[in-house]
């Protein structure tokens, strides 16, 4: 009897532990693409943050719900700004967060090859410092 009762269990159950698994990889894939706001250098899945744990719930409710990725991720960005995507889109508002580190990397290269040029270029001497440079040498 405990036998028939456990298949009858796990025939109805099945399906609900499965859609569950489901969500729970839904869910933690989404926290992966999305930016812990207090943390800010961490995703939603990384972070403890009391915040961090409240979006995981809510994009698992939202999953859960019947809602697809591309929902949950347009209410947080609608909720949040793209601010909140760990890989924001390349618009007028995120530019700098593109092209920002390749400018600082530009002006450091051209901040090094300045500096190593007048390190390099002969120092020119007055006709004074030469005079006494000769005498020095002879």
């Amino acid at each position: 009897m405990a036998r028939i009762a456990a298949l009858v269990l796990a025939i109805v159950c099945g399906p609900v532990f499965s859609q569950d698994r489901d969500v729970e990889k839904r869910a933690a894939a989404l926290a992966h693409e999305l930016r812990c706001l207090v943390c800010q250098n961490q995703t939603l899945a990384d972070s403890n943050a009391p915040l961090a744990v409240d979006l995981r719930n809510q994009i698992r409710e939202q999953l859960a719900a019947g809602k697809s990725e591309q929902d949950v991720l347009d209410f947080m960005v609608a909720r949040y700004g793209d601010f909140v995507l760990y890989r924001p889109p390349l618009n007028a508002a995120t530019v700098m967060l593109w092209l920002g580190p390749f400018a600082f990397l530009a002006f450091g290269a051209w901040l090094l090859a300045r500096r190593l040029a007048r390190r390099r270029a002969p120092a020119e001497l007055s006709d004074a410092e030469r005079a006494r440079a000769a005498k020095l040498l002879e």
